[in-house]
């Protein structure tokens, strides 16, 4: 796949996969079930889900480690400030040509632009949080989340 072919799909995601809410509930509803897909899978990850700079979902499964957790804040740390996934925001550097490490002039130790991190966005609002995994492969990262936020978008629990 393309880097352009690729940040296409990105962006249709972040269209796409826009929910109608987001409370405390769906924070709990949503990172349990990345924590069972995770579980089915065998997958050594940590997950967190955030809304507004709350942590609301946290936990790591066996084989994650701390730096996991520093993974989680420099991931959302770009989605918070780009609105868009982090795996997205380092595409578009890509893309361009550019490192989001050297070229964003964001400090690399508190901003990374690795796949795993992805906007909660609430219809007529926008971005209000964070859903991300770490642990895997960037794009696995990503890839996790993605799925998982789809079958949550379409059959929320309520």
């Amino acid at each position: 796949m393309s880097d352009r072919t690729l940040l296409d799909e990105l962006e249709e995601q972040e269209r796409t996969l826009v929910l109608d809410s987001f409370d405390e509930t769906d924070a709990w509803e949503l990172g349990s079930a990345l924590r069972e897909a995770a579980v089915a899978q065998g997958l050594p990850v940590a997950i967190s889900v955030r809304r507004n700079g709350q942590r609301l979902f946290h936990t790591a499964l066996p084989g994650a480690s701390a730096d996991n957790d520093d993974w989680l804040e420099r991931k959302c740390a770009v989605v918070d400030r780009y609105g868009r996934s982090s795996l997205r925001v380092g595409e578009q550097f890509r893309v361009a040509g550019r490192s989001f490490d050297a070229d964003s002039r964001l400090d690399t130790s508190r901003f990374a632009a690795h796949g795993g991190a992805f906007p909660i966005i609430v219809r007529g609002t926008g971005c209000v949080g964070t859903v991300a995994v770490s642990g895997l492969p960037q794009r696995d990262d990503h890839r996790l989340v993605v799925e998982t936020l789809r079958a949550f978008v379409v059959t929320p629990s309520q």
